[in-house]
């Protein structure tokens, strides 16, 4: 496909935005509805191998059923003259690696509502029955008003088909950031992509990641036996709060971080709230909104539609050979925020309703002795 071709008798290509290891991206004109949007394209050579194809159709059925402000919108799916593609809703800025390259570090009052947006788009996608696997920061858009979207699905699965004593030899994922578990080959959990977000995390507020390593295997290794550089070494006026939330997201146990993004999500906003971060730290509604991830989400909010940028599209996340390595000795977490949290007014009304209920029984005692007398 070149610019000024016309995709699916509806699409009008303007340019080539973002070019990646399986699929190139254009800005396009929806003919039909007079829009703008982005579309993704296989490669040809792509479409013709069945394991890539079968991707991409995944990516574009698991998209399509994702409906928030934190996610890009599928639109359509189709093919033309033997390429595969999506149309996307057209989302303008930078990815949020670009951001970190041309940027450095950012402050704690920067990163966290970025975070916020992001768990709550990732937390959307759990409670919908979905694993990302594949949380990084090319796959996190960042607008020019400071919201952020997430994309490509395309190696998301299914809790439903996920069994916990599955285990493959091969991987695929981004071993910058994927999970210990995911490096050994073992069920992802929604707990896994909680992991690549405290990694995405980490290297926003130190401007590196965790772990740096010349090959796949020996990254993976690296998040399996060993520890983070704590991120005070780094930022050495970085709220040490806030540096025990990143280093509990980064455990080696699933069961020693928060469970689903959603929590993480809102242990993040609670601490921007609590003061502990300098002003100015301003959250979107959507991220204010995911605080009660009870709520359902808002289907007809109007997207915001603009081009993907260049570097949206990654190469390929490869497999990687889990290596020969045992597991660590399950973490123990000292911290108590992962409990369910206390309702203690919730709790008080109780004790209250419990006490007027206690104290109407002596005076029914009484009423019914008063008219019924005991007999002597």
């Amino acid at each position: 496909m070149q610019e000024g071709s016309l995709l699916g008798k509806r699409y009008q290509l303007l340019e080539q935005i973002g070019a990646g290891g399986m699929a190139n991206v254009f800005r396009a004109r929806d003919l039909m509805l007079e829009r703008y949007v982005a579309i993704k394209v296989l490669r040809q050579d792509y479409s013709r191998i069945p394991a890539f194809e079968a991707r991409f159709r995944h990516e574009a059925r698991a998209a399509a059923n994702l409906s928030h402000p934190n996610i890009v919108t599928v639109h359509d799916f189709g093919m033309d003259d033997g390429q595969l593609y999506i149309v996307m809703e057209n989302v303008p800025g930078k990815d949020l690696k670009t951001l970190i390259r041309q940027k450095g570090r950012f402050s704690e009052a920067e990163a966290i509502p970025l975070m916020v947006q992001a768990c709550a788009g990732v937390g959307y996608a759990h409670r919908a029955g979905l694993v990302h696997c594949d949380i990084k920061p090319h796959n996190l858009l960042v607008t020019p008003d400071q919201r952020l979207k997430v994309t490509d699905f395309g190696i998301a699965r299914a809790l439903a088909t996920i069994y916990p004593e599955e285990r493959s030899e091969v991987v695929w994922g981004s071993p910058q950031y994927f999970s210990p578990e995911q490096a050994r080959g073992e069920a992802p959990s929604p707990a896994s992509d909680v992991y690549s977000l405290g990694v995405v995390l980490y290297e926003l507020l130190s401007g590196t990641l965790p772990f740096v390593a010349n090959t796949a295997e020996e990254l993976a290794r690296l998040h399996i036996e060993q520890e983070p550089v704590p991120l005070s070494e780094y930022v050495p006026d970085i709220s040490p709060a806030l540096e025990q939330i990143v280093m509990k997201v980064l455990a080696k146990e699933p069961s020693a971080r928060y469970r689903t993004a959603d929590q993480f999500g809102r242990v993040l906003m609670n601490f921007g709230i609590d003061g502990d971060v300098p002003p100015p730290l301003r959250l979107t509604p959507e991220a204010a909104a995911m605080n009660n991830r009870r709520a359902a989400p808002k289907t007809a909010e109007v997207p915001v539609y603009a081009s993907v940028p260049a570097t949206a599209v990654e190469p390929v996340s490869h497999p990687v050979r889990v290596p020969p390595v045992s597991a660590p000795v399950a973490a123990q977490s000292d911290d108590t925020s992962s409990l369910p949290e206390i309702d203690w007014l919730s709790v008080l009304l109780g004790l209250l309703a419990l006490l007027a209920v206690g104290g109407l029984i002596p005076f029914w005692m009484w009423v019914y002795f008063v008219y019924n007398p005991p007999i002597r």
